[in-house]
């Protein structure tokens, strides 16, 4: 939900999710680059950040294309001053709606308000 968060959509989440161009066999790689910078690791893909921040590397995304595909509609955003890659709210609606779970149900009417152009009541 961080980048639906960068585009408007007023909810808190815990994480941020990040999508990888990497086989999932390959989290390996990951893990020593976050352990280089002091992260810890509480699964093979969810890192802790040293400032506390929490990390989640995601090798595939239920319900949408290859990384390559989406990556064409990406969108830029700014997240902690620097530039990042976002899929655009009506992909990641795409895949919520296609995931269905409980916090997906709370996130889906939230996204489409927003792209809506509709305030929160």
């Amino acid at each position: 939900m961080t980048a639906a968060v960068l585009q408007g959509v007023s909810v808190t989440t815990f994480d941020t999710d990040i999508w990888v161009d990497l086989p999932e066999r390959q989290y390996i790689r990951l893990a020593n680059l976050l352990i280089k910078q002091k992260a810890t690791a509480m699964a093979p893909t969810l890192y802790v950040l040293e400032d506390g921040k929490l990390i989640n590397f995601l090798f595939s995304v239920t319900g949408l294309r290859s990384f390559s595909s989406e990556y064409k509609g990406a969108r830029t955003a700014v997240l902690a001053g620097e530039k990042v890659r976002v899929l655009p709210l009506d992909r990641i609606l795409k895949s919520k709606k296609t995931i269905l779970r409980d916090k997906d149900m709370v996130h889906i009417p939230l996204i489409e308000k927003v792209m809506a152009g509709k305030k929160f009541k």
